[in-house]
């Protein structure tokens, strides 16, 4: 397994979408914890959501996908736009500072 990121805008209507379903989606994340490098919400300068970013570990770009679609927010189209994208953690605090030195 590899670590994919998943950069994920909210479409026009998260902001009605997210309140309803943030309990299945927790519930999702929660059950699936053990595939979540990271994960949480995109905050806009007024720290309203506006979308959601994730870390994840996957086989490849398909099933980095195919995670995602299993969430409750991809199910009601809360995303309008999804980036995923192979991500080498290689510096900062959860790899233990620079990684090419060690």
């Amino acid at each position: 397994m590899a670590l994919y990121c998943i950069h994920a805008i909210d479409g026009p209507e998260g902001a009605e979408i997210r309140p309803g379903l943030i309990g299945a989606h927790l519930a999702h994340v929660e059950a699936n914890i053990d595939r979540y490098f990271v994960a949480g919400p995109l905050k806009n300068a007024e720290g309203q959501t506006i979308g959601s970013m994730l870390v994840v570990e996957a086989a490849d770009d398909a099933d980095a996908r195919a995670f995602l679609d299993q969430d409750p927010y991809a199910g009601a189209g809360l995303w309008s736009q999804i980036h995923v994208a192979a991500f080498a953690a290689v510096a900062g605090t959860s790899v233990g500072g620079a990684a090419w030195k060690k």
